[in-house]
């Protein structure tokens, strides 16, 4: 594996190319593997995606963008620990999909959880590439946004609604962590391991893999519908350079930690979603 990722380095090959064949796949085989991927995705982000459209529809016909607020990480109770009980839960089942996706990936195609790179093989490098991916990515979107609300096409975010519980914390870090696995394991990982079966270039995944992205965030505004899909197109060149998820995964949970807790604890002092 090391001496593929060399290799393309200098070739511009990626590890992902040089791993997964394209074969001839009998009229069968191919209707299975669209079935599945939409099945996947119609229990995960494409359902998502659809909300989101019907959310937009509603808040574009309701008044300007620019002066409505999203409310994210809500409570779903007014007792502390049925709260507590109902965010863990919702949490858990949605990770679901992601079992499901990796299951049907192995038995239809062959490729392991490992062999897209979401394991804990390269914590370092890892864990440098999301840091690295993180601050480029962070400072796009903190620019994005406050541009779509200058602009009154993105509507105020409150990220942080779970009120002032011991738990909230990590609660919430526990939910950056669910969003991070479920969208780039099933966006990149799956999408593009199901798309390269099917005989798709790996242009026309991205660029599909960030519409899809972009259209599940739609719900927030325009302007977070435009920033997630450049965040998509430089996600998806990355995974299909390198090959590996994990780093993604990082990079992603960093930012969604970092948008959750820090409005929580900062929030309201400076001013965000105002």
């Amino acid at each position: 594996m090391r001496t593929a990722y060399l290799l393309g380095l200098f070739t511009g090959i990626s590890a992902y190319d040089q791993r997964v064949e394209d074969p001839k796949l009998a009229p069968a085989a191919r209707r299975n593997l669209k079935l599945e991927i939409l099945l996947v995705m119609a229990l995960s982000l494409g359902q998502s995606a659809v909300y989101s459209l019907v959310s937009f529809a509603d808040k574009a016909t309701r008044g300007p963008l620019g002066g409505q607020t999203t409310a994210m990480n809500t409570a779903k109770n007014t007792r502390e620990y049925f709260d507590l009980a109902y965010q863990l839960l919702e949490i858990g089942f949605a990770l679901v999909p992601v079992l499901l996706a990796l299951y049907l990936m192995k038995r239809s195609t062959g490729t392991t959880a490992r062999m897209i790179g979401f394991d804990l093989r390269r914590p370092g490098r890892d864990s440098l590439a999301g840091l690295g991916l993180f601050l480029a990515m962070g400072i796009g979107t903190l620019g994005v946004y406050a541009a779509g609300r200058a602009l009154g096409i993105t509507t105020a975010l409150s990220t942080a609604n779970l009120g002032d519980y011991w738990w909230s914390i990590p609660v919430l870090l526990l939910s950056a962590a669910r969003h991070a696995v479920v969208e780039e394991v099933i966006m990149l990982g799956v999408l593009f391991t199901y798309g390269r079966k099917l005989g798709a270039g790996a242009w026309k995944i991205i660029i599909i893999s960030a519409a899809i992205r972009g259209s599940y965030h739609l719900y927030q505004g325009i302007g977070p519908m435009i920033g997630n899909m450049i965040m998509g197109i430089v996600f998806g060149w990355v995974y299909h350079r390198f090959g590996r998820v994990m780093p993604l995964v990082i990079a992603h949970f960093l930012l969604d930690a970092f948008g959750f807790v820090g409005f929580l604890l900062l929030g309201p002092a400076i001013g965000i979603g105002a």
